[in-house]
């Protein structure tokens, strides 16, 4: 990683990225304010999973916070990769970088396959108590990995490479 790191470094994009000092802290406020947009979605429509707020159908609930949801990860992604080429050294060799990644790789593939089999057998997991019961712990396990993603985000600024 640190030889990609180092050959990043030296790009022309990451050079014009360096030399412009309000453009990492730009990107890093938008990265923010992007995770408060994304988190609250993530929770609005993980409670309404979970059975509470039942005045909104799930699909009402989608509809209020998915726009907001993609919206920030859209951010989440274009920032991520701005801050990525623009400290290139900074991420790519850290150990919180290769976690926060590790970990947004798996909540990635466990939502998509709980999206993939809710398609498939909509009638298991909202017909069966065990399906809804699964379908609960889901939305658990997917909530706590995004706020672990945000956590190992943060903790790129304070694990520092020799």
């Amino acid at each position: 990683m640190l030889a990609l790191a180092q050959w990043l470094e030296h790009t022309s994009v990451s050079q014009e990225i360096q030399k412009a000092l309000w453009l990492i802290p730009l990107l890093q406020t938008a990265h923010i304010i992007a995770i408060a947009m994304v988190l609250p979605s993530i929770l609005m429509i993980e409670l309404r999973i979970l059975g509470v707020g039942k005045s909104l159908s799930m699909t009402q609930t989608s509809a209020r916070y998915a726009p907001w949801l993609w919206t920030g990860l859209v951010l989440l992604a274009a920032t991520g990769l701005g801050l990525i080429v623009g400290e290139p050294k900074r991420a790519l060799p850290n150990p919180a970088f290769q976690i926060k990644m590790l970990m947004l790789a798996v909540t990635l593939t466990v939502a998509l396959a709980f999206q993939t089999s809710l398609r498939r057998n909509i009638a298991f997991w909202e017909g069966h108590s065990l399906g809804r019961r699964l379908t609960g712990g889901f939305a658990v396990i997917v909530f706590f990995l995004w706020c672990a993603i945000a956590v190992a985000g943060r903790w790129i600024a304070y694990v520092h490479i020799a």
